[in-house]
C-alpha cells in the first residue's frame, strides 16, 4: 500500500487484511512495539520517529525480512504497511520473496492540503496503535476502544515534522510509484471519501486484479 502520510494507508491495509484473512505487515506497528519493549533497535530508530525521518533502508528490511519467515504469510499472500518507500526497498523485497514479486502496489492519492488536515488532528493508541482523530475521540476519556490504551497524539504528528515526512516522501518515495508502474503492477485509487467508500474502491480494485490473473493462469 502506498501513499503520503496521512493518506489512510495503515486503516485501508486493517480492512483488506480482514477482508481476505492475510497477515497485515505493517513496518509502523514493528517499530513501535520494539520502541516499547526498549530493543536496541528502538535505541535506532526513536530520534528518526520524532523527527520524521525515514529510517535506513538496511534497518527496515532486515525487520521485514525477519517477519516473512514467519508461516503465516506463506498461505494465503499478506499486506504490506509502509514498506517499501523506497526503490532499492523494493528491489530488496524482490530479492527476498524471489522467484515470485509483489502481486501489485496499490496508490492512495489525497492532495496535501487534506493531509495536514489529518495528521495535525489525529490520534493514536500508543499500545496497539488505532487511529482516532480530535473530530472522533474514543468513547471514554483518551482510553483507546480496542485495547484500553492510553490514546496520545504521535512525536511525528506536529506541523513541523509532517511537512518534512512530506518532503521526503517527495524525494524517496513518490519515485518508488513511478518504478512500479514500469512494472505495470500501479493501481492508483482516490483516498477521499469516508473509509467505507475508500475501502470498497480499493477492494474493487483488488479483485479485478485477482480476476485477471486467475484468468491468465487459466490460459
Amino acid at each position: 500500500m502506498l501513499g503520503k502520510q496521512g493518506a489512510g494507508k495503515g486503516t485501508q491495509c486493517v480492512r483488506l487484511s480482514h477482508h481476505y484473512v492475510i497477515p497485515h505487515i505493517s513496518t509502523g506497528d514493528m517499530l513501535r512495539a520494539a520502541l516499547k519493549a526498549g530493543r536496541s533497535l528502538g535505541n535506532k530508530v526513536g530520534d528518526a520517529i520524532a523527527s520524521g525521518e525515514l529510517l535506513a533502508d538496511e534497518l527496515v528490511v532486515s525487520m521485514v525480512a525477519e517477519r516473512l519467515e514467519q508461516d503465516d504469510t506463506r498461505r494465503r499472500g499478506f499486506v504490506l504497511d509502509g514498506f517499501p518507500r523506497t526503490i532499492e526497498q523494493a528491489k530488496a523485497l524482490r530479492s527476498l520473496l524471489a522467484p515470485a514479486d509483489v502481486d501489485m502496489a496499490v496508490n492512495l492519492t489525497i492532495p496535501t492540503a487534506q493531509v495536514l488536515k489529518r495528521l495535525a488532528g489525529r490520534r493514536v493508541c500508543a499500545d496497539c496503535g488505532a487511529n482516532y482523530h480530535v473530530t472522533a475521540l474514543p468513547k471514554v476519556d483518551w482510553t483507546c476502544d480496542v485495547c484500553g490504551g492510553e490514546v496520545v497524539q504521535r512525536e511525528d504528528d506536529t506541523e513541523d515534522a509532517i511537512r518534512r515526512r512530506l518532503g521526503l516522501y517527495e524525494r524517496e518515495t513518490a519515485p518508488l510509484i513511478a518504478w512500479y508502474e514500469e512494472h505495470s503492477r500501479v493501481m492508483s485509487i482516490s483516498g477521499v471519501g469516508s473509509q467505507d467508500t475508500v475501502g470498497a474502491r480499493v477492494i474493487r480494485a483488488v479483485d479485478s486484479y485477482l480476476r485477471r490473473r486467475d484468468r491468465s493462469v487459466r490460459k
